[in-house]
């Protein structure tokens, strides 16, 4: 069977200090092992389906994920989102990082880079290790729900600019309204049932976890859960904005239908008038007088001034 080459594999101890393992075994002498991969790997999958439970390969290998939290036994199923800040990328197209978690195991795999992974990464070369399970748990929730946040409040800002000139005559359109609303849409998707994925690893109930690293993980799941408000809150704001320009095209389709009706009614007599006295026939009144011009246009003028007296008269106008 072929071996997977690690993104990284570090022991690490309890002090903070970490090593480069030098294998992907699964039973370390440190206090944990945490072995990441990338799962563009061709060998991974096959690596886990031969190494792990069944639903826990299945977790990790599998090609579509949502935020999820299960328990099994001797082991923890956690499945969490990023927002992608990859060049090129949309922060909004969230990315998968995968986990199987034991007491001195941390198994990790994504597609995509993540940025809150690498900054654990970058910890832990530097001799600040998360010193237990629980920690890098908490860790990677706390990076990933800072990055997120980020995003989120880039989103409010642009609701703000949008609810602005929304609401000023004098300003154009905002166009950016629809593109806003399905990148909010987007991290909706992923950030509710993340939310409740945190919400279980914090409640200590299927994993134990150590104090510091229990309130670590409540207030990064406030933060999570204050992000998901905000931009529930901003998606009702973009649809109210969305609702007013709906309803200003509407009064201003109304106004242009109306004003179009009032001149088409004031002209319909007048180019049956005019049609009338137009023909080419014998018999035509006014045709030998001199005056015949003038009296058929002061005809038109006094039967258009009529139809506008009218209509004012039955509050049309």
């Amino acid at each position: 069977m072929t071996t997977p080459s690690p993104l990284c594999a570090y022991d690490i101890s309890s002090d903070g200090t970490a090593i480069a393992a030098g294998d992907v075994g699964l039973v370390t002498q440190a206090t944990y092992r945490w072995l990441h991969f990338d799962l563009n790997d061709p060998a991974f999958e096959t690596w886990v389906r031969s190494n792990l439970p069944s639903p826990a390969a299945e977790a990790l290998a599998q090609s579509e994920t949502r935020p999820r939290c299960d328990g099994l036994p001797g082991g923890l199923i956690l499945n969490l989102r990023g927002v992608n800040l990859n060049a090129g990328a949309d922060a909004e197209d969230m990315v998968s990082i995968r986990l199987w978690v034991t007491d001195g195991l941390i198994i990790s795999a994504r597609r995509s880079k993540i940025f809150a992974v690498d900054a654990i990464r970058k910890d832990i070369d530097e001799g600040h290790a998360p010193k237990s399970v629980s920690g890098f748990l908490a860790a990677l929730a706390f990076g990933l729900t800072m990055r997120i946040e980020g995003v989120s409040l880039t989103c409010v800002e642009l609701a703000d600019e949008i609810e602005d000139l929304a609401f000023d005559p004098a300003a154009p359109p905002p166009f950016d309204l629809p593109k806003l609303r399905q990148r909010i849409i987007k991290l909706r998707r992923f950030l509710r049932p993340q939310s409740e994925a945190l919400r279980v690893v914090g409640a200590g109930v299927i994993w134990p976890l150590d104090d510091v690293s229990r309130d670590y993980l409540r207030d990064t799941i406030n933060r999570n859960q204050r992000t998901v408000e905000e931009l529930d809150a901003t998606t009702d704001r973009l649809a109210a904005i969305q609702d007013h320009e709906d309803a200003q095209a509407a009064i201003a389709l109304g106004r242009n239908t109306y004003v179009l009706s009032i001149i088409a009614a004031v002209f319909l007599p007048l180019g049956f008038l005019t049609g009338l006295f137009g023909i080419n026939v014998g018999g035509m009144p006014l045709i030998e007088s001199d005056a015949g011009f003038a009296i058929i246009a002061g005809g038109c003028v006094a039967i258009g001034t009529l139809v506008l007296v009218v209509f004012r008269h039955l509050r049309w106008l």
